[in-house]
């Protein structure tokens, strides 16, 4: 068969199955043929992955990449941007080259392509799994439009150190919560049908515990038990793969001794043998090149050989596969049989994509044009970063704003657009994105004075006189505060987490005129807010919140919707108690605060051991009353099922929404549990006086963890159960979970 027709053949299968019910082992076979007229320098070309020149989100070698693609020496371009380009390359790819493999595209679509969504952190707080998900379907309508094919994406790290400004990207500290959502953005991005021409094929990243960084500070090393790596960093890259996401990512960090793209534990062991994993993996940019300075690696080869037989199938622009994978082959360092697998599960993922039918995916200038920002993405961007504001302080009922009410709005980022769509944007621009002062104003008309106040870097207080000015003539003061775009996100990390600049002193001068203070805070990560706090009424907490950021704020504070956000993270009183979460384990000597002052337990000596705000925690203009909670029966046994259940009732005067939470706490076990674990939630809406009871059903799986001997199974024993608004909920009961083979 001549080496054209087998590509032909390829794309006949594609047609006749791929967009009907794709058979996978039809294309297994297909690809089995083309990969047997290949050379070892074309394998190794699908390997390589080089970012458009220009379009860099790293630090690169620049290099003539149409003359790599001819040559047959790349198999994926990440950061080429729209049709005009992707057709560039992909043309030279299918025209050019000896055997017409198609390339696959890659770009980072983190929270929405030209749409903005909130920062993924922000959409956590929603604890909307379909909101959620309707993002990234969105996403992924507007990015395969422009002619990307893959998404780097989702990032499901779990961070408990708000320092690091990659928390931005996730969904926050608890892997339970992690896991739904990491679910839920899969299905968003890849759909029912990869070959759909609207999917993106997801990148589930960073593997593993790049979280984990000690002191916050990004690319550093991390150091994780086992345990640890296993019942909470692990779960969300399960549950991605459950999800059937496609692809994985290397993380930068070095994880106990071994840089994660040289884990041969990581990337073979776990995830391919005891997983089942069968898609590719790919390096992050430049992450190969980096086992010389972690210094795992003597020399290029010697780094190349590392990460290749370790399980990493794509190099992102380390550039060190193209030229010594052949010699590592020729000399037998690197198997045939191991070069085969990577490159048939790049080839394959081209196939599931519909690449090999149609290289182009339907796309042209008009669909690209009439993909974006449709009205349908932008309501969707504004209903979404309205479910992810929290409330977090609301005294003397401050919000919701009066109709009649005269505003002194103040702060630099109540009127600037490119905060709004904070990092990874993408595909973003910020005169698309509607500002605060823009909302606020069309909301209240003439009854909205503006002042900058203060910018959010810097210490400039020329501004403060006219604040001061506008708030004595106001009725109630809105200061939009908090972290610029550029504070958090990759290369991030702050090593005070306070609200920067003089924007607190601003607040205090603001204060000081008697007139009501909201402050709508902006932030990529949670902020220890000790300093502000006293200095306001109310604090509606609306993170980096998206394209439609502006109206969805004003929807908030004039009461047209209440706030219904919860937080992914726990929020610090001082940077001194971080890292801090809701679910550690138990120590020897707790302290008990009803107890009062003993020395000899573990706690500060300056700050409390509790939190400023516990993770799961957020206010609503309306009250909730929680009643009737009930574990259903004294025992669980090992093939049964436990029934909680609880009855919510709206019990004020608007219709609002509620995340009703259930905790765990596994009382002994065989090595120490966390004092609770959120083991379900549900987001419920109810109008006044409605009340809705909610069923948690358990299975014995969900009691599991993993031991010493690294098995993962539930323990016979008790269990106390917490229901409630966020992770203080109430003790409502216990069970005690029996299983005779283990007695």
């Amino acid at each position: 068969m001549k080496l054209r027709s087998v590509a032909a053949a390829l794309s006949v299968v594609s047609s006749s199955i791929l967009f009907a019910a794709p058979d996978e082992a039809a294309l297994r076979e297909k690809v089995a043929a083309l990969l047997a007229q290949m050379s070892t320098e074309e394998k190794i070309g699908q390997l390589v992955q080089y970012s458009a020149p220009g379009a860099e989100t790293g630090p690169a070698t620049r290099r003539n990449v149409e003359a790599e693609i001819a040559a047959g020496r790349v198999g994926s371009i990440l950061n080429a941007i729209g049709v005009e380009q992707t057709r560039h390359y992909q043309k030279i790819a299918v025209e050019q080259t000896r055997l017409k493999i198609p390339l696959i595209f890659g770009y980072d679509v983190i929270h929405g392509y030209q749409t903005i969504f909130p920062i993924n952190l922000a959409q956590a707080a929603s604890w909307d799994l379909a909101a959620i998900e309707n993002s990234e379907r969105i996403a992924a309508i507007e990015a395969s439009a422009a002619g990307i094919h893959w998404t780097f994406a989702p990032m499901v790290d779990i961070a408990r150190d708000p320092r690091w400004g990659r928390v931005m990207e996730g969904s926050g500290e608890d892997p339970f919560l992690g896991s739904a959502i990491a679910r839920a953005r899969v299905r968003g991005f890849q759909g029912d049908d990869l070959t759909n021409p609207e999917s993106l094929l997801a990148c589930v990243k960073h593997f593993a515990a790049y979280g984990a960084a000690q002191a916050g500070r990004d690319y550093n090393t991390t150091d994780v038990p086992e345990i640890v790596l296993r019942d909470v960093y692990f779960p969300p890259f399960q549950a991605a793969l459950e999800a059937g996401v496609g692809t994985f990512m290397a993380a930068f960090n070095d994880l106990n001794g071994v840089p994660a793209s040289a884990s041969k534990f990581l990337m073979t062991d776990v995830l391919r043998k005891e997983w089942g994993f069968d898609g590719f993996v790919v390096s992050d940019w430049t992450s190969i090149r980096e086992l010389l300075p972690h210094g795992i690696a003597a020399d290029e080869p010697e780094a190349a050989l590392l990460a290749f037989n370790a399980g990493v199938d794509m190099d992102m622009e380390s550039r060190l596969y193209l030229p010594h994978l052949p010699a590592l082959v020729e000399s037998g360092a690197v198997p045939m049989s191991r070069l085969d697998e990577a490159v048939t599960a790049i080839l394959l993922a081209k196939a599931r994509l519909g690449l090999f039918e149609d290289p182009y995916r339907g796309t042209s200038e008009e669909r690209e044009k009439q993909a974006m920002l449709r009205p349908e993405h932008l309501e969707a961007a504004r209903d979404l970063a309205r479910k992810s504001a929290v409330l977090l302080k609301n005294e003397r009922s401050t919000l919701p704003l009066r109709k009649d009410a005269k505003i002194a709005l103040v702060g630099q980022l109540a009127d600037t657009q490119r905060d709004l769509i904070g990092e990874w944007r993408a595909r973003g621009r910020e005169e698309d994105a509607v500002t605060v002062r823009t909302a606020l104003e069309k909301a209240y008309p003439g009854r909205v004075t503006y002042a900058l106040g203060a910018k959010s870097m810097g210490d400039d207080r020329s501004g403060f006189a006219a604040a001061v000015a506008a708030a004595k003539k106001s009725d109630v003061v809105v200061a939009v505060l908090g972290e610029g775009w550029f504070l958090s996100g990759e290369a991030s990390s702050r090593s005070s987490i306070k609200i920067p600049g003089v924007q607190a002193e601003l607040l205090a001068e603001l204060r000081k005129t008697g007139k009501p203070v909201v402050l709508v805070l902006f932030a990529g990560r949670p902020l220890a807010l000790a300093n502000v706090l006293d200095h306001v009424d109310a604090l509606l907490l609306a993170w980096l919140p998206g394209t439609m950021g502006g109206p969805a704020i004003v929807d908030l504070l004039s009461g047209a919707f209440s706030p219904s956000g919860k937080l992914p993270m726990t929020f610090p009183r001082n940077v001194g108690q971080v890292p801090i979460f809701y679910n550690h384990r138990a120590t020897g000597r707790p302290f008990d605060p009803a107890k009062g002052p003993d020395k000899w337990k573990s706690q500060y000596l300056d700050v409390p051991n509790t939190p400023q705000f516990p993770f799961g925690f957020g206010l609503s203009y309306t009250t909730f009353k929680y009643s009737d909670a009930r574990v259903a029966s004294p025992t669980l046994d090992a093939n049964g099922n436990q029934r909680i259940s609880v009855t919510v009732k709206n019990t004020g005067r608007v219709e609002a929404a509620e995340v009703v939470q259930l905790y765990l706490r596994d009382v002994a076990g065989s090595v120490t549990r966390p004092v609770r674990e959120l083991k379900g939630f549900e987001r419920i809406t109810l109008k006044p006086g409605e009340s809705r009871e909610i069923v948690f059903t358990l299975k014995p799986q969900d009691l599991a963890f993993h031991r010493t001997d690294m098995s993962f199974k539930p323990e016979p024993g008790k269990f106390e159960v917490f229901v409630g608004p966020d992770s203080t909920a109430p003790k409502i009961g216990e069970f005690t979970y029996r299983d005779p083979a283990q007695n």
